[in-house]
């Protein structure tokens, strides 16, 4: 095997040149790397932490049946703000003449796999029924409206149907990223419904979708035909709950399991500890022998996830506080039009805690902390991009407690993510 050594050196442009002009290969200082599968890096690595992460449970081998997410070739068509409108839209687009379809709706030159003809005669061929309308996650907690028919080259480009008709029935999905570029890893999140690819952020790939359930079917040509007799199957490898009742004499449920892998993913400490390997591959999680952590992990990931769903409380335990955000300090102040303009954040003029968030000259969100403005998933700062990719429209009054909901749950988020790290070494001591 060939040998691969390093070095490195650090400073201005400058400083790098005088370096290079006194140095040659033969007085370079090398360090020899100890080259590992899969990737056979050219950087150095920490050896032990390698190994140790190494031998966690990759998500891709606990979720096989996995997919990235739906890529429509043309959101500004696909992609609706609400049902009515989207139906509209779809109803006007299947019956204007091609070319005019094309100039109405600014879609440009046809690509390889998207072409106007082929999108019309999709929708013609579903039968132009709503049924085919679904939400769909497109942003971080930003669910739109699609028309799903799961044909590939059709309305949707690649609609990735053999994994994302699964989520058309009730359903979890973990979602998250093969490789991360830009900062630190963040990139997890939870869907009940099907999604768009870019639901994460990042130049090195699209988001994967890993559905916890698998639905029977009773013809394959048929996405929306109704179920055989069967019942859905968990889509998490038979070994894993093999090992797991081995470690805790006891049986455990895809839930149980979902919502562990969803907190650890969430720990800060986990993150920051393993940042290097989350870059280059998808995430390994370390599975606990004690059942008791295991358990408690659980329960602080479900209500993680129902925080990221903005599922309202109920006697489960989930976040009361997601009923009436503004007694958690969220509140939309000023008289307006509710117009999104330029969002921008004010924690200056005010308390620390309470901040401001104004989508225009006389009308903000109040009681939003710096931490939570700032807070990313999936590559996005969520409070942000949510404000941004409505600028120019008018907030509902669905918008505007949708908002105040996001600020919460990233609030809670952050509070959970802290008592996520506390059992974290714990973790990683028993696996």
């Amino acid at each position: 095997m060939a040998k691969v050594y390093h070095s490195e050196i650090f400073g201005l442009r400058e400083e790098k040149y005088n370096w290079l002009n006194k140095h040659n290969i033969k007085n370079v200082k090398w360090n020899k790397l100890e080259q590992r599968s899969e990737f056979y890096l050219f950087i150095p690595q920490d050896v032990s932490l390698y190994k140790d992460y190494q031998n966690y449970v990759k998500v891709t081998d606990i979720f096989p049946l996995n997919s990235v997410g739906i890529v429509t070739a043309r959101d500004n068509l696909t992609i609706g703000w609400t049902e009515d409108e989207l139906w509209k839209r779809v109803q006007n687009f299947a019956r204007l003449e091609k070319e005019l379809a094309r100039q109405t709706y600014q879609l440009g030159k046809d690509a390889r796999d998207w072409k106007v003809e082929f999108a019309q005669k999709d929708l013609k061929d579903s039968g132009l029924s709503k049924d085919h309308l679904k939400e769909i996650l497109y942003r971080p907690f930003d669910i739109r409206y699609t028309y799903y028919t799961g044909k590939s080259r059709g309305f949707h480009c690649m609609p990735r149907g053999d994994i994302m008709k699964h989520m058309l029935e009730e359903n979890l999905g973990l979602v998250s990223v093969r490789q991360v570029a830009e900062g630190i890893f963040n990139h997890i999140n939870v869907t009940s419904n099907i999604i768009e690819s870019r639901i994460t952020l990042s130049n090195k790939g699209i988001a994967y979708l890993f559905p916890l359930y698998l639905y029977p079917e009773i013809d394959k040509k048929d996405l929306f035909s109704e179920h055989e007799t069967g019942e859905k199957q968990p889509n998490i490898k038979p070994e894993l709950f093999e090992e797991l009742k081995k470690n805790f004499n006891k049986d455990v449920t895809p839930e149980e399991i979902f919502y562990y892998i969803y907190s650890v993913l969430y720990s800060n400490t986990y993150r920051t500890k393993y940042a290097e390997f989350l870059k280059i591959d998808f995430p390994r999680v370390p599975f606990t022998t004690d059942y008791k952590l295991f358990i408690k992990l659980g329960k602080l990931g479900n209500q993680l996830a129902d925080l990221h769903l903005l599922k309202p409380a109920s006697p489960v335990g989930r976040s009361k506080d997601l009923d009436n955000p503004a007694k958690g300090g969220t509140k939309f102040q000023g008289e307006g039009n509710n117009k999104v303009e330029k969002p921008r954040f004010d924690g200056i003029a005010t308390q620390h805690d309470n901040g401001k968030v104004w989508i225009n000259k006389e009308q903000y969100f109040d009681g939003v902390k710096e931490e939570v403005w700032k807070y990313q998933i999936g590559g996005y700062q969520v409070c942000e991009k949510w404000l941004k990719d409505r600028k120019e429209r008018t907030l509902t009054l669905d918008e505007i407690k949708t908002y105040c909901k996001i600020v919460t749950s990233l609030s809670k988020t952050i509070e959970l993510q802290k008592e996520i790290d506390k059992y974290f070494e714990n973790v990683e001591k028993t696996v």
